[in-house]
């Protein structure tokens, strides 16, 4: 089976390897087969096509692992971009290994290495999130878990949550990170623009146009930590005493004025240490 990456937008976007991969299979397993059939269609190619999503990948991946078994040759792709990778075919990819056929991978189209290509981070390492919970709470609690990674990190988001994902961006990391919005990659509004994370809902708000299409978020990573000074340390050794590690930082940072995730991260150091 090949897992073909296939484009985020431009239609252009597509290898000489994946077209053709894709002329020479027997089936096509895709997202939705309207949206393949543009793509395949676009470029002359006449393929049967097979729905792969969420809701039918274990049934669908059955079906396929039976047609390799009969000698097809099959093509896996998604709606946009590489296939597994915040969509689809992951247990696709699982079940066709586990039945023992070889999987062969295409590289191609990524939002997220597309954005960082074009993000001008300096940042050594990055993280890619994905999508974050919809729900207000578990989000916010992603977004404080992942406060003092060292480093970018890269999160997809939908248009009608955009608003409100930046803004708890906005409310949990240093206002000084940087954000990268990219949207519309590859298309024909395209728009790439960084802005320091405290700008970002301004400029959000400022146009209509700004909160449409479909979104790649890049933070840059935590700007350096410096030391402790030895009250600080005093107290925050002193509260995690008598306090789980979450209740002492905060109940830290409101005695102190410091970092809340900083000091979070530090009374993890100090819980990890040996007695």
């Amino acid at each position: 089976m090949y897992v073909v990456a296939t484009p985020i937008g431009n239609l252009g976007d597509i290898s000489l390897r994946a077209l053709e991969t894709l002329r020479g299979v027997d089936l096509v397993a895709c997202e939705d087969t309207r949206h393949a059939r543009q793509l395949l269609d676009h470029h002359g190619i006449k393929v049967p096509t097979l729905a792969l999503h969420q809701h039918n990948e274990n049934q669908a991946a059955e079906k396929l692992v039976r047609l390799l078994g009969d000698g097809r040759r099959v093509a896996l792709v998604s709606d946009a971009g590489t296939p597994g990778v915040s969509d689809p075919g992951a247990r696709a990819v699982a079940a066709v290994r586990a039945a023992g056929f070889r999987v062969i991978p295409l590289p191609g189209p990524n939002a997220a290495i597309t954005a960082l290509s074009a993000a001008g981070l300096a940042d050594p390492r990055f993280l890619f999130v994905g999508f974050l919970p919809a729900k207000v709470g578990a989000r916010r609690t992603a977004i404080q878990e992942l406060a003092d990674v060292d480093a970018a990190l890269v999160f997809y988001e939908a248009p009608h949550r955009v608003m409100e994902t930046v803004a708890d961006l906005v409310a949990l990391l240093e206002p000084q990170r940087t954000l990268v919005i990219a949207r519309e990659l590859t298309k024909l509004f395209e728009q790439i623009a960084s802005m320091p994370l405290a700008q970002a809902s301004a400029w959000l708000a400022a146009d209509a146009n700004h909160q449409r299409g479909e979104f790649v978020l890049v933070v840059s990573a935590p700007l350096p930590r410096e030391g402790m000074d030895a009250e600080t340390e005093r107290v925050l050794a002193a509260l995690l005493a008598e306090l789980p590690v979450k209740q002492a930082a905060k109940l830290a940072a409101e005695i102190t004025g410091q970092p809340k995730n900083a000091l979070y991260a530090r009374a993890l150091e100090l819980k990890a240490r040996p007695l």
